[in-house]
């Protein structure tokens, strides 16, 4: 509702007009919004006209709420949303409040935008005013206006009604528009009536006030003696100008009505590209007949609510589409993990009116690995349409691939990166994957341009875990870079791993950092278990509003107790050839699972030989090796290494000379391990060793 001009006519919900300044303004208060401290100042006028006492409000806007109606809530949060966003410098609106004895009061606001030298909002300073009176005045002229303005105001009773269905975005927002009372009293009329064709049938879809619905009427053939019926066969408008023309035309319907003392009627066709889609009935009680002008004037809003149903129409029909796309697209369902609680959510995006963008590239995915091991996907595709859920969907699709096929985290990345890039379209994502042992803990996280994760522990206290990340997927090729750092992060028992979309954290007016924080607080108070956990967070997001959609993913390491505790646990990382980062990430899962088992005595020699193994396997090998721990227990607790390469040729010890840098690997292996030994594995090998640690 922002200001665009003065206006004569008493303002509907959604109007879009401001009068003009110079007209007087009765119980003016004022306002300063304090944007970063999410604190509103207002004097005691400005309460005043929110029939507010000082002792009522507690300086947070929120608190407004409680004399704001939940749509006009909407629609004003919506505009001001919007001027904060697009850097305007004020905007304007007329809204309603419900007073504490209950009645609607037309309000009014107008607020100044301050900016910082980077253009960032900081402070709203404005007035808001009762504008009751001043409507009231609008409406009297109105009403006392000759005969030549009576006609410029049932033309622009048109324009009103169309502006404000140009808002609808549903068939439900087009019955709202026309049944509410305002736009009822706008038409003049006592009571409406609309139905639309649905095979061979009109189907009733509204009816106001409620005393004018007549029973039998929900569905009716096309040939039944109804008068909208009749216009929908006949494709013409059809004008009763009496209470006698009525019961003589229509004798089913008029002993049913009869009450609503109805004087006259007029029931129009709704048609669109010549074709019947429905039909509108306004009946009246204080009137006989209709004039031309009259007449002309309700054929041409037939018109426009009857493009503003098809436009709904389509509208539901693209949501239908986009929301059926968006499920296919998403998992059906999230496997069970063992050692793991899992919850995940997802909330599409609302749109003020945009047509086919209630849907967004937002996924989440959960893939189970070998050895006891999970993957957690969450990623975002830039774009809110439905080619952003399809490039999604083909992403989820390979990401869980290139995971289940056993290739490192960040190999799944640079894969997943270049498969995006070779789809020739012009979106990227953000994306970040976690592959997590649940015996151990060790979790390694790969991140491609997205938000870090957080990890809330069993006490509730909530931290960001600041993850090495390169560039968003589909851009990392474009710019001649396929490498991803791998981190690796622990999770105790009872950690919950969190993993969202940005739809989660931003909010007008606030940077992400902020938002992080305001994440971590939610978090902090949320409920123990992950599903109520996922259920409040989302629930905010849907209070909160906003124009992202959500995807979250939250993942709990079970706790175990001390009579169930089993340890052991078996890490699994593939190492090929030339591959730095790889190497890199083995001798991070290396140390990481040595810390997490127990075996900290013994972590420098663990980490040695099992380096000098893996070199080893590189260097006299054409292929690849593959690095296995194992924590091993019985008598006593032991850690396994076992390195397996596709070389038959069996390792040897050699004496190096005094100046050889070669040789004493497996004098290192024999002097430092408890016992080691090689297994034929079909056409290679494998070289293990167990190193014994305290209980």
């Amino acid at each position: 509702m922002v200001d665009r001009g003065a206006s004569e006519l008493p303002l509907p919900d959604d109007w879009l007009a401001h009068p003009d300044p110079v007209l007087a303004l009765n119980l003016m208060g004022s306002f300063d919004w304090d944007l970063d401290a999410g604190v509103m100042h207002m004097d005691a006028t400005a309460l005043e006209v929110f029939d507010l006492r000082p002792d009522e409000y507690d300086g947070k806007h929120e608190s407004l709420a409680v004399r704001v109606p939940p749509v006009e809530g909407r629609k004003l949060d919506t505009l001001v949303s919007q001027a904060l966003k697009d850097g305007s410098e004020n905007y304007g609106a007329y809204f309603r409040i419900r007073t504490r004895d209950g009645t609607l009061r037309w309000t009014h606001t107008q607020g100044y935008i301050r900016r910082d030298e980077t253009g960032r909002p900081y402070r709203v300073i404005g007035i808001v005013r009762d504008a009751t009176r001043e409507l009231r005045e609008i409406s009297a002229r109105t009403e006392q206006a000759p005969l030549d303005e009576a006609r410029h105001r049932r033309t622009d009773v048109v324009q009103v009604i169309t502006a404000a269905l140009a808002h609808a975005r549903t068939v439900q927002d087009v019955i709202d528009v026309l049944e509410d009372t305002d736009g009822i009293t706008h038409l003049g009329a006592t009571s409406l009536v609309m139905g639309l064709v649905e095979a061979g049938r009109i189907r009733m879809i509204a009816a106001g006030p409620r005393a004018s619905y007549v029973p039998g009427t929900r569905i009716t053939r096309l040939d039944v003696k109804y008068p909208m019926n009749e216009v929908v066969r006949s494709l013409a408008p059809h004008f009763i100008e009496s209470p006698e023309e009525f019961a003589e035309s229509y004798p089913l319907l008029w002993p049913h009505i009869t009450d609503l003392q109805i004087t006259s009627a007029a029931y129009l066709p709704l048609i669109v590209q010549a074709r019947p889609i429905g039909a509108m009935g306004l009946l009246y009680n204080d009137r006989r007949g209709f004039t031309r002008e009259e007449r002309d004037v309700l054929v041409a809003l037939g018109s426009s609510i009857a493009q503003s149903l098809q436009r709904a129409m389509f509208y539901e029909g693209e949501k239908d589409l986009a929301e059926g796309l968006q499920q296919a697209m998403l998992p059906r369902s999230i496997p069970s993990v063992p050692g793991a609680d899992i919850a995940v959510r997802y909330r599409a995006a609302s749109f003020g009116g945009s047509l086919g963008r209630d849907i967004g590239g937002d996924w989440y995915d959960l893939v189970p690995l070998p050895g006891g091991r999970v993957g957690a996907v969450i990623g975002d595709v830039q774009g809110h349409d439905t080619h952003a859920a399809a490039v999604m969907g083909q992403l989820r699709i390979v990401l869980k691939a290139y995971a289940t096929e056993g290739h490192t985290p960040a190999t799944v990345m640079s894969r997943a990166s270049a498969f995006l890039h070779e789809l020739d379209t012009d979106r990227f994502a953000t994306c970040l994957y976690a592959e997590a042992d649940l015996s151990t803990g060790v979790v390694q996280v790969v991140r491609a341009g997205h938000i870090d994760p957080l990890i809330r522990a069993p006490d509730g206290g909530c931290r960001r875990v600041t993850v090495d990340g390169g560039l968003p997927l589909g851009l990392s090729a474009e710019f001649g870079s396929l490498e991803y750092p791998v981190s690796t992060i622990e999770l105790d028992p009872g950690d919950t791993l969190l993993l969202c979309t940005d739809g989660l954290i931003e909010q007008p007016g606030a940077d992400l950092d902020d938002g992080m924080l305001t994440l971590q607080e939610l978090i902090t108070t949320g409920p123990d278990d992950v599903d109520d956990l996922a259920d409040r967070l989302i629930d905010v997001a849907e209070e909160r509003g906003g124009d992202d959609d959500v995807a979250l993913l939250l993942l709990r390491r079970r706790s175990r107790s001390r009579s169930s505790e089993q340890p052991g646990g078996r890490l699994q990382q593939h190492v090929a050839p030339g591959d730095p980062e790889a190497l890199t990430e083995a001798r991070h899962m290396i140390g990481a699972a040595v810390r997490t088992w127990g075996a900290r005595e013994r972590a420098d020699e663990i980490e040695l030989v099992a380096d000098e193994l893996i070199t080893n396997a590189l260097m006299h090998t054409e292929g690849s090796a593959i690095v296995t721990l194992r924590a091993l227990t019985g008598t006593e607790r032991r850690l396994r290494v076992e390195v397996e390469d596709s070389s038959s040729a069996l390792p040897r010890r050699r004496e190096a000379g005094e100046s050889g840098v070669s040789g004493r690997g497996l004098l290192l292996v024999d002097r430092l391990t408890d016992v080691w030994g090689v297994e034929a594995r079909g056409g290679g090998k494998c070289v293990w060793c167990e190193f014994v640690f305290a209980q």
